[in-house]
């Protein structure tokens, strides 16, 4: 019996311990979520809390913007696995630590309010000591780690020694077994160097980050960006088949209206608006004439010479005819006075 109650109250000692981590204080909270993000309580929306010790992954197409209580500002791109690991408050407005552990993938860490000795970034490859900055980094499943410094200044520590970040734009790639590069400007060759081409995203414009934290960036890494894989590829371009334009057409010029002319009659139009036929020999052109051969035969003279003859001879017989009605005429007028004079001297 006694047994009993001892394994009961044990029971509720394990339930008392365990309650308090379940039961965690959230440390901050996400702003921004596509595609997919989970935690330890399943997906993560808008809003949602996160808490100390809680695992963060993205899907491949996943991405999710999250704000600390000390104005942190954490982005972790697709295909990554974070930890929060260590959150230890200070007070409202910053911590005295907060340490997150960067299994794989990409993101874009923005320091907040507290200390910079406060923060730090652990990665198969060594440890990103803040001081007070921006940068993205990128773990890769081997463990290669690349970091990118964006503002301010930070220190990478591996087993191969260390390595300062102080100016913009400059890259350190580390490896686990302590091969480290020396600082230098980032390019798009640090793709090939890492052997994947998504890798960096926030700065090769393959991923967009909304607010403030997305205005950070650049460094020439876009002209490298790849195609990006978590969008569909825009429709081909289609060329647009240039149409035929038909030359301009000149406006028609409005007619000018004519006054009206009144008829005229036949016998009162004009002589040059006879047909051509009707024109008298005279009027004709010269070039309308037929032309007279220089030279003509006995038979056309002949023909002519009769005829202006005959014609001449025409004339006489008419003149001689006319001269015989008058002769008959004066004849009548005679006999008529005779017969008056009979008349009046038998009377």
């Amino acid at each position: 019996m006694w047994g009993r109650r001892s394994l009961l109250q044990a029971l509720c000692i394990v339930v008392a311990v365990a309650q308090p981590a379940l039961a965690a204080e959230p440390v901050g909270q996400a702003v921004v979520i596509k595609t997919e993000v989970t935690g330890q309580s399943g997906p993560i929306e808008v809003d949602s809390s996160v808490h100390r010790n809680e695992r963060i992954k993205t899907s491949p197409s996943g991405l999710g913007q999250f704000l600390f209580r000390d104005g942190t500002k954490l982005a972790v791109g697709w295909g990554s696995s974070v930890v929060i690991d260590k959150y230890v408050f200070d007070d409202s407005q910053s911590v005295k630590k907060l340490t997150i552990r960067a299994a794989k993938g990409t993101f874009r860490w923005v320091s907040g309010n507290s200390n910079s000795s406060a923060y730090q970034i652990l990665t198969p490859a060594g440890t990103i000591g803040v001081r007070g900055t921006a940068f993205d980094f990128y773990v890769g499943p081997d463990g290669t780690t690349a970091v990118v410094l964006l503002n301010g200044a930070a220190r990478f520590c591996g087993p191969g020694g260390c390595r300062q970040l102080q100016q913009r734009c400059d890259c350190v790639v580390a490896k686990p077994n302590g091969n480290m590069s020396a600082a230098r400007r980032v390019d798009p060759s640090i793709l090939d160097t890492l052997g994947n081409p998504r890798a960096l995203p926030f700065l090769s414009g393959n991923q967009r980050l909304s607010g403030g934290i997305g205005m950070i960036g650049g460094c020439n890494m876009a002209s490298a960006a790849p195609e990006r894989k978590d969008r569909k590829p825009p429709p081909p371009a289609i060329t647009p088949v240039p149409q035929r334009q038909d030359p301009p057409q000149r406006r028609a010029e409005p007619k000018k209206e004519r006054p009206n002319k009144p008829d005229m009659p036949h016998h009162d139009k004009p002589h040059h608006d006879r047909p051509h036929h009707d024109r008298p020999d005279h009027d004709r052109p010269h070039h309308d004439k037929p032309d007279r051969p220089d030279k003509h035969d006995g038979h056309d003279d002949h023909d002519r010479t009769g005829h202006h003859n005959q014609h001449h001879g025409n004339d006489r017989d008419h003149q001689e005819h006319d001269r015989d009605h008058d002769g008959d005429r004066d004849h009548d007028k005679d006999r008529h006075h005779n017969r008056r004079d009979g008349f009046n001297h038998n009377r």
